[in-house]
C-alpha cells in the first residue's frame, strides 16, 4: 500500500480555518469563470496502449471527436480488449458478429480484421460511427447526436423521425456519451465550479480521525470506517451524487482540471502507471492548498495529506450528469 506524510506542523484547529478559508476564497475566485470549449484529450484520460489510436481515429470525420470515440469504447468495455458480452458482443468496441463482418475494418493493415485487436477495434468504432453519421447527414439537428441514436435505434428511424427518436433509451445514450466525452476531453479553459463539492468536503470533515477500513463503506457493522473510494462514494452520496465503488471507476465522473486549476471538492487520483488511468488505486478530495481529505492505508486514520506525491495523476470534477453517465450507473 502507497504510504503517505500527515500533515506536519499543522494542528487541527488551524487546518479547520485554513480549510474553510480555502473553500470560501476558492469559490468566490471560481464563481464567474466559464468552461472552455474542450480541445484533444486530456492527459492520462485514455491508456497509453490505445491513445494515438483514438486521437488519430477520433478524426476520421466531423460528427466525431477523439473524446467521444474513447467514451463510446470506454462505456462498451472499459478499455478491455477481450470483453464479451452476454449477446455476444465482442471486443474493445462490442461489436456483434454480423456486424463486424460488414463494418469491420483492418486499421492495422496486416490483412486481417480482429475484433479483439485494439488496432482494429479502435478503427472500425470510428469507421461505424462515421458510416452512421453518413446515413443521417439529412435529419435535422446536431450532427452528433443523430449519429448516436441510429448507432442505439438505428438509422432509419433517425430518418424517420427527423433528428433523434423519442425513444427515452435512445435520448439516454446521447446524453451519456456526450455527457461522459467530457471525462475524456482536455479543457481549453477553466473548467466550472461544482455546486456540490462543499457539501462533499463537509462531510468527508467529518469523518477525520475515523480508522482507516479495507473494503470499509462505512456502515455501523463496519464501525462507521472507509477505505479511499469508500469515502469518497459516500462524500458524495451525500449531496445526491452517485459514485461507483471503485476508485479508477469514478476517474470518469466529470472533467479532468489540471494541477493550477484544482477547487476544493475535486476528487484527486493517484496512479501506479501515470499513463495509464486503469492503474488508479489512490483517490482523496481536495481541500485547497496541495492537501486532501483522504483514508490512506490499513492503519492509519482519515486524516490531510499532501497530494503532491510521485504517483499523483490528476483530479475529476464531479458532475452529477458525469457520474450518471458511468457503465453500470442509472442515467436519467
Amino acid at each position: 500500500m502507497r504510504k503517505f506524510w500527515v500533515a506536519g506542523g499543522l494542528g487541527v484547529g488551524l487546518v479547520f480555518c485554513l480549510l474553510a478559508l480555502l473553500v470560501i476564497g476558492t469559490y468566490t475566485a471560481a464563481a464567474g469563470l466559464l468552461g472552455g470549449r474542450a480541445v484533444g484529450l486530456a492527459k492520462g484520460a485514455v491508456p497509453a496502449a490505445y491513445q494515438s489510436l483514438v486521437q488519430k481515429w477520433g478524426t476520421l470525420c466531423p460528427a466525431i471527436s477523439p473524446a467521444l470515440l474513447a467514451a463510446q469504447l470506454y462505456q462498451e468495455s472499459g478499455w478491455n480488449p477481450k470483453a464479451q458480452s452476454p449477446a455476444s458482443a465482442q471486443g474493445m468496441a462490442q461489436f456483434i458478429p454480423g456486424t463486424w463482418q460488414t463494418h469491420g475494418v483492418d486499421g492495422n493493415g496486416d490483412g486481417k480484421k480482429d475484433v479483439w485487436d485494439p488496432e482494429d477495434a479502435i478503427p472500425s468504432a470510428a469507421s461505424y460511427d462515421c458510416e452512421l453519421a453518413s446515413y443521417v447527414k439529412g435529419a435535422a439537428g446536431d450532427a452528433t447526436h443523430n449519429m448516436l441514436a441510429a448507432y442505439n435505434a438505428g438509422a432509419y428511424r433517425v430518418i424517420q423521425y427527423n433528428g433523434v427518436p423519442p425513444y427515452r433509451e435512445t435520448q439516454n445514450y446521447v446524453k451519456t456519451i456526450t455527457t461522459l466525452a467530457k471525462s475524456f476531453e482536455a479543457p481549453a479553459g477553466p473548467v466550472a465550479p461544482s455546486k456540490q463539492a462543499a457539501g462533499a468536503i463537509y462531510f468527508a470533515q467529518g469523518k477525520l480521525g475515523t480508522p482507516y477500513k479495507w473494503g470499509g463503506n462505512g456502515t455501523p457493522e463496519e464501525g462507521g470506517r472507509f477505505d479511499c473510494s469508500g469515502l469518497t462514494k459516500a462524500a458524495y452520496h451525500s449531496v445526491g451524487i452517485e459514485l461507483p465503488r471503485v476508485a479508477n471507476d469514478q476517474w470518469n465522473a466529470g472533467p479532468h482540471p489540471k494541477r493550477d486549476e484544482l477547487l476544493p471538492g475535486d476528487l484527486v487520483f493517484f496512479a501506479y502507471d501515470l499513463n495509464d488511468p486503469r492503474s488508479i488505486h489512490h483517490v482523496g478530495i481536495y481541500v485547497g492548498g496541495g492537501y486532501m481529505i483522504n483514508a490512506p492505508y490499513t492503519g492509519a486514520v482519515i486524516r490531510f495529506d499532501k497530494i503532491d506525491t510521485p504517483d499523483y495523476i490528476g483530479a475529476t470534477r464531479v458532475t452529477s450528469d458525469g457520474a450518471k453517465a458511468l457503465p453500470g450507473t442509472n442515467a436519467a
